[in-house]
């Protein structure tokens, strides 16, 4: 959107200036509309689905290291959490295992997170193969802001 020149101090309006004001506070009308595709929603544990506007949303994208160079066998867990700040309700939490040295027994993993809370995630990493694992762990948290 352009910016509109200041007029000089006693410069008479025109008409050609008063259509360069509309077009601009139209133009920004139109960026700011409440388009259903400018909302979020988040289903919260507390207070059901709420809506908001996408800018007015947060979202943490966090990662744990959860072992490195770890002997395991089948059935061996390792917990972890992530600790975050200023979500009025739990936020949505998405956990994804990552293989960091490529081996089989990283490879075969299965994340369990707990319930969030407003400030943190806890969960565990359950190895389903032997051998050595160096995994971390991928977080997307989505919610509404304190």
């Amino acid at each position: 959107m352009a910016k509109l020149p200041l007029p000089e101090r006693g410069q008479p309006l025109d008409v050609s200036y008063l259509y360069s004001m509309a077009t601009a506070i139209n133009d920004l009308a139109s960026s700011i509309s409440s388009s259903t595709y400018k909302y979020v929603t988040i289903e919260t544990q507390g207070a059901g689905k709420q809506s908001i506007k996408t800018a007015d949303s947060k979202i943490v994208g966090g990662y744990v290291q959860v072992t490195t160079t770890l002997s395991v066998n089948p059935g061996d867990t390792q917990t972890f959490f992530y600790e975050y700040s200023d979500f009025k309700y739990p936020p949505i939490v998405t956990a994804t295992p990552v293989n960091i040295t490529g081996t089989p027994a990283g490879k075969n993993v299965s994340v369990v997170i707990n319930p969030p809370t407003t400030t943190r995630v806890d969960g565990i990493v359950r190895f389903n193969e032997s051998g050595d694992a160096t995994v971390g762990v991928n977080l997307l948290i989505i919610g509404i802001p304190n």
